[in-house]
């Protein structure tokens, strides 16, 4: 019999290899994290063990001096320790930071109280900072000790300096940065420190000087406040480089606080922007009187979008001004001056328009609350001149339709849509009537505008147009308005004052129905009729009032004028009647006018 021996090895499977490979980079993983997790508690002792025996070696040095010479190298009190420095152990950097303070202690009195210690300076604190820029999970440390002198005290031969710092609601800041140098004694003061939390640096045992003593307070994301030098262009400053007298407390206030933004945007009435737009820029805050410097005043420019922001503002009262060598100023959303509180963000737009060549911005406030007053009518006037218009509202129009219909978005001001052929838009210039045949005029004709761009979402508030009087012969209404509005220039309905198809607007001055708001793009279609063949009614401008975010509140401007002296009438039911005469001999004039209520 022959026997058949067969040899059969067994193996693993490709998902068997998959699955062992992966429990074992699991294991090797685990392993590994805790190997590294050993060595990073073990790397974080050791900076921390460092590091204290740095702060003891520190501390001793301290205590092993003579008394009067623990203290600072060109700080207060002077002695042979330095402020700052970086010292490396086993390829750790630590950054050590030394801060010593003579302490003004109340058990025998203070210096300027009662009774009044005449050597402030009892003991000194000693306080160590140290910290590491290349250990890993390192926590700063600080240490303090107090050293106090063996010998009894003397009369002092120094002053002191108090130094407290406060936000702008007055409270106190604490960890403000207080930097102080005093650079007319050899060798120079130089001291940094901080406030505690009272807001309050002590600096006992100062070097008597007059002026001598330049501080600056800050903080991070904070403003900045300091002494200044008296110089020919601040001659008075509002707070001079401080003065130590000889056994005195010298104590000034810095306030601070959290920097704030201004995003200044350029742009017309109807909110297109304006590229590069110069102005000047100015706070209230004073840093001199007799003359007033200001402490911030500065030139800028909008970028080529029309835009700027500002950071690091201090919170203030800022006024705009336009230097610009091609536009005016012709209103500003919020009224100027403006106030931007600390940590906020505040929006403001600059409306401006082409010089054309004088211009006379009114801005009128409520006499009691002190805001903007919007629907006053003001009518400007002088020899051969009258313009009207009300504070707080934009307007568009059309003043010549010469150059014929075709036009579908309002780009050129003497272009409309289209009529129906009976409409004379040339003859006179300027004006639009009925198209005469011959010696007859035709019966009625329409025209229908142009699309007009407010620029943004807007309220509409009047039509209107002149001249007002129209020939009797032809009838009444002679002249009659629809107004279509949407949100995307797209659909036009025509309506009256209604809100229907069927009704007109037949006078002037006339609001316009609210159904319309919350639109942008506007069309009139105008109609003129006459009962007669003899006569026309004639149109010579159209115009329309609106109010949207570039729509300045409580204010109204006239260009075009030329020098002399303009009279201003303005009425607004509730109010006190007022008529002011305006002088106008520049580009850019601004009148502001204070309404009392009945």
């Amino acid at each position: 019999m022959i026997i058949t021996k067969t040899n059969k090895t067994e193996g693993f499977s490709l998902v068997e290899l998959i699955v062992g490979i992966a429990v074992f980079l699991v294991i090797i993983v685990a392993v590994y994290n805790s190997y590294m997790g050993v060595f990073n508690v073990v790397y974080a002792s050791r900076s921390k063990i460092e590091a204290i025996a740095l702060i003891n070696e520190q501390l001793e040095i301290a205590r092993n001096l003579p008394y009067s010479e623990v203290g600072l190298v060109s700080g207060i009190p002077t002695g042979k320790l330095i402020h700052s420095q970086i010292l490396n152990r086993d390829s750790y950097h630590y950054s050590v930071t030394t801060t010593i303070r003579n302490i003004d202690d109340p058990f025998d009195g203070t210096i300027g109280g009662t009774p009044n210690d005449l050597s402030p300076a009892d003991f000194k604190i000693v306080e160590i900072e140290i910290d590491c820029s290349n250990c890993k999970n390192f926590t700063p440390m600080v240490v303090t000790t107090r050293v106090a002198p063996k010998n009894l005290e003397t009369a002092s031969t120094n002053g002191a300096l108090f130094i407290r710092v406060f936000d702008a609601s007055g409270n106190p800041v604490s960890d403000a940065n207080v930097h102080i140098e005093n650079n007319n004694v050899n060798p120079p003061i130089v001291i940094d420190d901080v406030t505690n939390l009272n807001g309050m640096l002590q600096i006992v045992d100062a070097v008597p000087g007059i002026n001598s003593y330049e501080i600056t307070v800050t903080k991070p994301n904070f403003s900045t406040d300091e002494t200044k030098e008296i110089t020919a262009e601040n001659p008075n400053p509002t707070k001079p480089h401080a003065t130590i007298v000889l056994q005195q407390v010298t104590q000034l206030s810095f306030i601070i606080d959290r920097l704030s933004i201004f995003n200044i945007s350029s742009v017309t009435n109807t909110c297109d922007p304006v590229s590069s737009f110069d102005f000047s820029l100015q706070g209230s805050k004073l840093i001199g009187t007799d003359p007033d410097v200001l402490k911030y005043d500065e030139n800028k420019v909008t970028s080529g979008a029309g835009e700027l922001t500002l950071s690091n503002m201090e919170w203030d009262t800022y006024t705009f001004t336009g230097i610009d060598a091609t536009h005016n100023v012709v209103g500003t959303n919020p009224l100027l001056p403006t106030s931007i509180t600390p940590g906020s963000t505040q929006d403001v737009k600059i409306i401006v328009e082409p010089k054309d060549p004088n211009t006379l911005l009114v801005i009128v406030k409520d006499g009691v609350a002190g805001l903007p007053l919007s629907d006053v009518s003001v009518t400007l006037t002088k020899t051969g001149f009258s313009a009207n218009g009300i504070t707080g509202r934009g307007f568009l129009g059309q003043t010549d339709w010469s150059l014929g219909s075709g036009q579908a978005t309002s780009t050129d001001l003497s272009m409309y849509f289209s009529s129906d052929g009976n409409i004379e838009n040339q003859n006179p210039v300027g004006d639009v009537l009925l198209k005469k045949i011959f010696d007859d005029y035709v019966p009625s004709g329409n025209l229908t505008s142009s699309s007009f761009d407010t620029g943004a979402t807007s309220n509409f508030q009047q039509i209107n147009w002149n001249p007002i009087d129209q020939p009797v012969s032809t009838g009444n209404p002679n002249v009659r308005i629809q107004i279509a509005t949407n949100s995307d220039g797209g659909v036009w309905n025509f309506t009256g004052p209604d809100g229907t198809a069927s009704t007109y607007y037949t006078n002037a001055d006339r609001n316009i129905f609210s159904g319309n708001n919350g639109n942008r793009y506007l069309r009139y279609k105008l109609y003129l009729d006459s009962a007669v063949t003899t006569a026309t009614p004639n149109i010579s401008d159209i115009f329309f009032t609106f109010t949207t975010s570039c729509t300045p509140p409580g204010q109204i401007s006239f260009s075009g004028l030329s020098s002399g002296t303009y009279s201003l009438h303005l009425e607004k039911s509730g109010y006190v009647t007022q008529d002011v005469s305006v002088p106008v001999s520049v580009s850019w004039v601004s009148k502001e006018i204070v309404f009392v209520p009945i």
